[in-house]
Formats: structure tokens, C-alpha cells, sequence
């Protein structure tokens, strides 16, 4: 055997087969992120592997959340896990979210991943409470403060057609989307 021959022998003993498709992160300013999506309907053996999918595609773009129309799918499905992996009772799951009530104010930093390198202080609710379905079509409340409470909010707005950047100053955004521009016109982006 070739040198190329065995590594590929040993790297074919630790790929993870379990894992399905890795999807790709969609970035600003592609369509799907700008308009709300559509709500989730069958909960079947497909959503559930597409919910592993992208808890797998979220842990190699490395965040903490991701929205389907993130990986270009128009639908009200997110995952979070603000353990990176750590504690998997930490992992969720949110079909159909809506937040019923929130309390509270925060002023931290976002970014997100389908908006990489770009960073900003977004106001948000300190704590809200979400009514959502899980992969069963159940549904079910979750309560969540600090960075839980940022990140559902912040899932839950792309399901709605809102990054956010849209939640800043105009002037902010604007000065945001300048850069993007220019990274873009330099083949950055």
C-alpha cells in the first residue's frame, strides 16, 4: 500500500457514518434569509435526520444556532445548543416557534453564520418563553435568559426574514453593508 493509500484506509475507519449531509451556510444577501419561512407540517423520519443534519452543519460552521433558511430552506425549524457540545440535555429543537412573552432588556454582541466576521450589540428581551413543536409535532414551552433567551430570539427572528443587522441603526446597517460590498467586489465574501 501507498502512503495515500493508508491514510485514506485510516481515515475511512473514523468517518462518522451516522451523520447525514453537511449543509452549506448560506450568507447575506441571499433571498431566502429575507423572507419569513414556511411553517413546518409533516414530522416524519426525513425531519428528523434533517434536525441532525443541521445540529452536524451548525457544529462545523461552529455557532450555536442555525435557522433552516440558513441552509436554504424556507422553513420555521431551528436548532441551538449554546453548550457547543458540551451537554447535549442542552441541545434544542424549535419547530414553529413563537415567543408568547418576554421580559427584561440585554445589550451584548451578536454575529451570525450567514453574516461571518460581521459583529454588532443587538438589544434584545433578557428572558422570554417560547411555545414551539418538537420533532413529533408536540408542543411544548421552553423559558430561556441571557444567552438561551438571545440565541432563541435570534433563530426565531431569521425564521421571520430579520438578521440582525436589521435590528441596528440605520446608519450601522449601512455602514455593515458597505463592508459586505466591498468584500464582495474583492472576492472576500
Amino acid at each position: 500500500m501507498r502512503c495515500s493509500e493508508i491514510s485514506m484506509a485510516i481515515a475511512s475507519r473514523f468517518e462518522r457514518t451516522d451523520v447525514g449531509k453537511i449543509h452549506e451556510v448560506v450568507k447575506w444577501p441571499n433571498p431566502v434569509l429575507s423572507k419569513p419561512g414556511e411553517r413546518v407540517t409533516v414530522f416524519d423520519a426525513k425531519l428528523k435526520k434533517l434536525v441532525e443534519e443541521m445540529f452536524e452543519s451548525m457544529y462545523a460552521a461552529q455557532g450555536i444556532g442555525l435557522a433552516a433558511p440558513q441552509i436554504s430552506l424556507s422553513q420555521r425549524l431551528t436548532v441551538i445548543d449554546c453548550s457547543f457540545r458540551k451537554n447535549p440535555e442542552e441541545k434544542v429543537v424549535l419547530i414553529n416557534p413563537e415567543i408568547i412573552e418576554s421580559r427584561g432588556k440585554q445589550v451584548e454582541e451578536e454575529g451570525c453564520l450567514s453574516l461571518p466576521e460581521i459583529r454588532d450589540k443587538v438589544t434584545r428581551a433578557e428572558w422570554v418563553k417560547v411555545r414551539a413543536q418538537d420533532v413529533t409535532g408536540k408542543t411544548f414551552e421552553i423559558e430561556g435568559t441571557e444567552l438561551l433567551a438571545r440565541a432563541m430570539q435570534h433563530e426565531i427572528d431569521h425564521l421571520d426574514g430579520v438578521l440582525f443587522i436589521d435590528r441596528l441603526s440605520r446608519l450601522k446597517r449601512d455602514l455593515i453593508i458597505r463592508k459586505i460590498k466591498k468584500m464582495q467586489k474583492n472576492g472576500e465574501w
